[in-house]
């Protein structure tokens, strides 16, 4: 019988790890650990790009859970770490539900382990790949009569081909009616200046799942057919700032909320 632990890959940095080393996280091995560090060593920036991606998030859950929004497909969600989705919008209203989607096995035991909902509402985990959408939306469990806020943070960048990437995100809203909502943000080197690029190409040679940055024009593609919400696709730390963070003007990440007519 194959567990979570026979999954493990040391040998190759991954992007949930070495994201949870950004972080601040113990939850990396050495090989995440040395990635990140030499691409921090290139671009020092990247810490505060990933804060700013957390700080969006918030934001945009938040907002959601103030559009009346009570469920939530939160997939390629990453090892824990506070606030999670569910805690934000268990904030705003405790019978939220709230499904983490990921298939590392190192996500799961600490989601397993960590994760903990409202007496009101609940909070899962589901073991499957943002590429295999109809397995998602078979195994999420959420009513689908009721608006579901699919988000995708830093995610679709593992998507090699844009227009697999769109046909993913129109066949999840698909199993979702009218009021249901998209929000997301995309790793892109049309910010952040040359050191960006080195930085991704320092990615794309050791870590296991190579990343694609993406321009504006094609993440907004992403969003084609749903009604964006002003200000429409922009750096994180310009979506909606409340002035509850000390943010940099902008990082290497597109980010926009999108609602289904």
């Amino acid at each position: 019988m194959t567990t979570d632990s026979d999954r493990i890959d040391v040998s190759r940095p991954h992007s949930a790890r070495v994201w949870d080393h950004w972080l601040g996280g113990k939850n990396n091995y050495e090989v995440d650990r040395a990635l990140g560090d030499q691409i921090a060593g290139t671009f020092p920036h990247v810490v505060a790009m990933v804060r700013a991606d957390r700080t969006f998030m918030r934001r945009a859950v938040s907002f959601l859970a103030g559009q009346g929004v009570r469920q939530y497909l939160d997939i390629g969600s990453g090892l824990p770490t506070s606030p999670n989705t569910h805690q934000v919008a268990q904030a705003a209203e405790p019978a939220s539900r709230v499904v983490y989607v990921d298939n590392d096995p190192v996500v799961l035991a600490h989601a397993r382990a960590l994760l903990d909902s409202s007496p009101e509402g609940s909070c899962s985990y589901l073991d499957a790949d943002l590429r295999e959408p109809d397995r998602v939306l078979a195994g999420a469990g959420l009513d689908p009569d009721r608006p579901v806020a699919v988000t995708l943070m830093s995610l679709l960048h593992f998507v090699p081909e844009l227009d697999e990437a769109v046909a993913i995100v129109r066949r999840l809203l698909e199993g979702f009616p009218p009021g249901s909502y998209l929000a997301l943000t995309h790793a892109t080197d049309e910010l952040g200046g040359p050191k960006v690029k080195t930085a991704f190409e320092m990615w794309n040679e050791n870590a296991a799942q190579p990343a694609r940055p993406r321009g504006r024009d094609e993440v907004a593609r992403v969003f084609d057919g749903l009604e964006l919400l002003e200000p429409g696709v922009v750096s994180p730390p310009a979506w909606r700032p409340d002035g509850r963070d000390d943010e940099p003007a902008e990082v290497p990440l597109w980010a926009g909320v999108a609602r289904k007519p």
